[in-house]
């Protein structure tokens, strides 16, 4: 009772926890008890619990789960929290909490999952933190933390997922953190780090995030600075030269001087392959820089733009961002959790059932369990709700690790009633990788429910459709180099479906529509439900295509044949450049013939006010009008058409 009123002092949320009452009756909202009667996990997420963590939370002994996320909790973390020895989860990430970490936490033994991140915290990194033997995830990102990144984190050998983001840490990357053979994830982006990059850190490619740390400097990182080291034991990099395509650079030819970064080698950390041990060189890095005033302000500008590149809206000083503002900062990850559940009478992945090929296809794919799916979506909100359809419910989800994510829940009874049917289905999904083509994370079927959950990546800017019909001035107009770069980008999408390879057959998508068409934070488009017919009962499918008949996706021959092709894609894919040239979700054939004469007057989208391409907007109409061609035969296929926006991007 007196962590109940500690997090929830005004008694208006955890009216349930009385002290007469049993917490472990069930009665007691987000409380769970183990066979012992012991208070064993406490789930109060997104509850907008308003208070503060209370000591007393330290005499639930048998507490292994504590949940207190997306809440606006404030105060400090107390120390006593390390009593508890058996807790294997602590969630206490987007809420509004000050003060520094304690270094007591170094003590908690059983901890696995350590997510702080999202709140005012300040200080250092406890070194003892490195005494977490058993810990995977470890979330820091986006608090005011200060200072070097310890070492002793590199004593961490079961850590897979490291996130120090949006703070402020200066000096090295512990190169011991690099011996970390688990490590699959690690963000220092955003901070104040200097000197080398341990080599050993490529392993992780992608998944090693590093940008906005201008004295950072590495060998074979596409996102650092190249730096050379010389026999004489000197790191040599050039600070000024700017990542990605030379550009001129009046900076570096008034202060062509590098600087000169001196490291010595200890011996007890040298690698017996190398001359000159990368670990040792980092370790004993100093930083000299030699610059003119223009070159610092060139300098700053540089990173100023870089942050707002990958989407920094407020800078870290400025204060706590908004719960939203950083959940759209997550970056995309692999969840750390993978068992699966399945439904009485319907399991698909048993092994061997109805001559299913090897389970381990899917096996290997990640998996989640209902508890995460639950979490994600806040227990299904209201609030996350992102739409419905006859078959499906999609839900707006954050996992544990941070990552934003899109849920589509279906009913088993919407699915291919043959299991070797469904599994090929879901094979199919997971083998799909293309950059405009959003990516199915995972799935999970709940045996509870009935359901099955597909988890997707989240595009955070909607669909292709909010952009269009846009007279009242509700969404952002996109301008024409956009607009162009959507078309290629759905093109490229749909071309990677229609191509065969190794590991995928030829996919028709079907259905494909300024709905289905999602946009990413950089404005890039990404197609959805790639393959999902696969997954569903025939009768689910037809009635799918109902909205896309009446919208004028269907392609005319599919009246006749009943089949869909990839002319009857490419169809779809016509009508799509129409529409975003035009602004309009619905076309007429008035519009088309204004395609046909080129009446741009009557043709490009008013929003634009005249600011685009006239030989860009012919060459698109044209390809336009030739996909949505009667006859199938005299339309082109999508390498044809990659041909022509190239050549039309290219004369531009």
């Amino acid at each position: 009772m007196e962590l109940k009123s500690s997090l929830d002092p005004e008694n208006k949320l955890l009216k349930s926890w009385t002290s007469e009452g049993d917490p472990c009756s069930g009665s007691f909202e987000g409380v769970a008890c183990n066979e012992h009667r012991k208070v064993a996990n406490i789930s109060l997420q997104g509850k907008g619990l308003s208070g503060k963590v209370s000591v007393a939370v330290a005499e639930l002994k048998c507490l292994s789960g504590l949940y207190l996320h997306y809440n606006n909790l404030s105060g400090e973390i107390p120390k006593e929290i390390s009593n508890l020895t058996d807790l294997t989860d602590l969630y206490l990430n987007v809420n509004n909490l000050s003060g520094g970490i304690p270094s007591e936490i170094g003590k908690m033994d059983s901890l696995q999952v350590l997510q702080l991140c999202c709140n005012q915290l300040t200080g250092n990194i406890p070194k003892q933190m490195g005494s977490l033997k058993r810990l995977s995830v470890l979330a820091l990102q986006h608090n005011r933390l200060m200072g070097q990144i310890p070492a002793s984190l590199g004593d961490l050998k079961m850590l897979r997922r490291l996130d120090l983001s949006f703070n402020g840490f200066s000096g090295i990357i512990p190169a011991r953190l690099a011996g970390i053979t688990q490590l699959e994830f690690l963000d220092v982006r955003n901070n104040s780090l200097s000197g080398v990059v341990p080599s050993a850190f490529r392993r992780l490619k992608e998944w090693f995030q590093c940008g906005n740390n201008p004295h950072l400097c590495g060998v074979g990182f596409s996102a650092l600075r190249n730096c050379t080291i010389f026999d004489n034991d000197t790191v040599k990099v050039d600070p000024f030269e700017p990542l990605g395509p030379k550009k001129n650079n009046t900076a570096s030819k008034e202060n062509p001087e590098s600087a000169i970064f001196k490291a010595h080698c200890n011996q007890t950390h040298c690698s017996k392959s190398t001359r000159f041990p990368l670990a040792a060189v980092v370790s004993g890095v100093i930083i000299v820089t030699v610059t003119l005033t223009g070159a610092v302000f060139l300098t700053i500008i540089r990173y100023r733009q870089r942050k707002q590149k990958i989407g920094t809206t407020s800078d870290i000083s400025d204060g706590r961002l908004s719960t939203d503002q950083a959940k759209d900062f997550y970056r995309k990850n692999v969840s750390p959790l993978v068992s699966l559940e399945y439904s009485n009478g319907w399991d698909p992945l048993a092994d061997g059932r109805n001559g299913v090929g090897s389970p381990q296809e899917i096996l290997n794919y990640l998996r989640f369990n209902m508890e995460e799916v639950e979490s994600a979506t806040q227990y299904f909100s209201e609030a996350n709700l992102l739409g419905r359809s006859k078959f499906s419910t999609v839900y707006k989800g954050v996992l544990r690790d941070g990552s934003l994510i899109a849920i589509r829940s279906i009913n088993v009874t919407s699915c291919k009633s043959e299991e070797v049917e469904f599994v090929k289905g879901l094979n199919l999904l997971a083998s799909l990788r293309h950059e405009n083509l959003v990516r199915m994370r995972g799935f999970c079927c709940s045996r509870s429910r009935g359901e099955c959950f597909l988890i997707y990546d989240f595009a955070p800017n909607g669909s292709l459709s909010r952009y269009l019909d846009l007279e009242d001035g509700s969404n952002q107009v996109l301008d024409w180099s956009t607009r162009v770069s959507v078309i290629s980008g759905i093109a490229k999408g749909i071309g990677y479906l229609h191509s065969s390879e190794e590991k995928k057959p030829a996919i028709i998508h079907q259905n494909i529509s300024v709905e289905k068409i999602l946009i990413d934070q950089q404005f890039n488009p990404l197609i959805s439900d790639s393959g999902l017919p696969k997954l569903l009962a025939d009768d689910i499918v037809f009635s799918a295509l109902k909205t896309s008949a009446a919208m004028g996706y269907l392609a005319p021959e599919y009246i006749t044949t009943g089949r869909f092709t990839e002319k009857s894609d490419i169809y779809a894919f016509g009508v799509i450049i129409l529409q975003v040239l035009f602004g309009k979700r619905m076309l007429t054939s008035s519009m088309r013939l204004a395609a046909e004469s080129c009446r741009f007057e009557d043709f490009i989208n008013t929003n634009l006010e005249g600011k685009f391409s006239e030989s860009e907007a012919t060459k698109l109409a044209k390809i336009a009008l030739m996909c949505t061609h009667e006859l199938p035969t005299n339309r082109p296929n999508m390498e044809d058409i990659l041909h022509e926006l190239s050549s039309c991007s290219n004369s531009s």
